[in-house]
């Protein structure tokens, strides 16, 4: 049978197949030779065959299309730990104000799902604390550069059948700071799936020796949607200083530009990039985003 793996732990994964769940574990085969990441996870499109006792064994996995992915050092090299196969979407959730949007951080993310290849939601919550045009202000400059905002607030429903509907059909992976909403974002969707979040999430969150679930979760009108706090703590070591300018879309065309090929884009004459920024053809907030990921704190400026 095929399915789709919608709860890893310990190595059992729950497959959700046409014939219900199944709870399988990976075939020895498939286990042998050294393993330089996960062979299955959540996510992942796989084919299992029923044992007589009713569990199942996985007999193959299909390529993955895409994956977020937190590089691990062992004594070994790095091991590639997925969070979420093939998800279609990644919903980067942050408030508007309660806690103050952490603007660095979404563009981190950014980054990252630029470089992973992950198509990108930016959820504006709590949009009524600050008012829709305050909103636009805060995050509106994401817009032009191809990331779709929505505008939403649970307590006042807007954007909720909007979300609702982007959500349907489609595997999803929520992600963002703490307080920002996310659970009341999901209740507002379908009720009681923010708290079945959230209680797997916390216990993901919990100290480093406790077991990690990770579970996607089914939404009433088809797709799945599953939390991935452990993005939080993901990494650019895999990522090159000269190479991170390519994953800013409005700084990527302006290179070529630049009169020194090796330019830094802080001080360097006939900087394309700063012209840009002068010019207001670059947000100020994504620049000093770039030399704070790329240089550190001290060049943010």
């Amino acid at each position: 049978m095929e399915g789709l793996i919608v709860r890893a732990q310990s190595g059992f994964f729950s497959v959700a197949t046409a014939q219900g769940r199944v709870t399988c574990r990976l075939r020895g085969r498939l286990k042998q030779g050294r393993q330089k990441g996960d062979i299955a996870a959540l996510g992942d499109r796989v084919e299992i065959r029923r044992l007589p006792d009713g569990s199942g064994a996985i007999e193959a996995v299909e390529p993955r299309k895409r994956a977020l992915v937190r590089l691990a050092p062992t004594p070994q090299g790095e091991y590639r730990q997925v969070l979420i196969a093939n998800p279609d979407q990644i919903l980067l959730i942050f408030a508007c104000a309660q806690p103050a949007p952490h603007l660095r951080m979404l563009d981190r993310f950014l980054v990252i799902a630029e470089k992973e290849n992950l198509p990108v939601l930016i959820v504006a919550n709590k949009v009524d604390l600050v008012g829709l045009e305050r909103a636009r202000q805060i995050f509106g400059h994401y817009e032009p550069l191809g990331y779709p905002v929505l505008y939403a607030s649970s307590r006042t429903r807007l954007g909720i059948e909007e979300l609702h509907q982007r959500l349907t059909g489609l595997i999803s992976a929520f992600t963002g700071p703490s307080g920002v909403g996310k659970s009341s974002l999901l209740n507002a969707v379908q009720p009681q799936l923010g708290l079945a979040v959230s209680e797997v999430s916390g216990a993901t969150r919990k100290g480093r020796h406790t077991t990690v679930v990770r579970e996607m979760f089914a939404l009433s009108e088809g797709g799945y949607v599953a939390d991935t706090p452990g993005i939080k703590s993901l990494a650019l070591w895999d990522t090159e200083p000269e190479e991170l300018d390519g994953y800013f879309p409005e700084l990527s065309s302006l290179v070529a530009q630049c009169q020194f090929s090796d330019c830094t884009h802080r001080g360097e004459p006939g900087c394309a990039v700063r012209r840009a920024v002068a010019e207001g053809k670059v947000h100020p907030e994504r620049y000093a985003s770039y030399l704070r990921l790329r240089y550190g704190a001290e060049d943010a400026g």
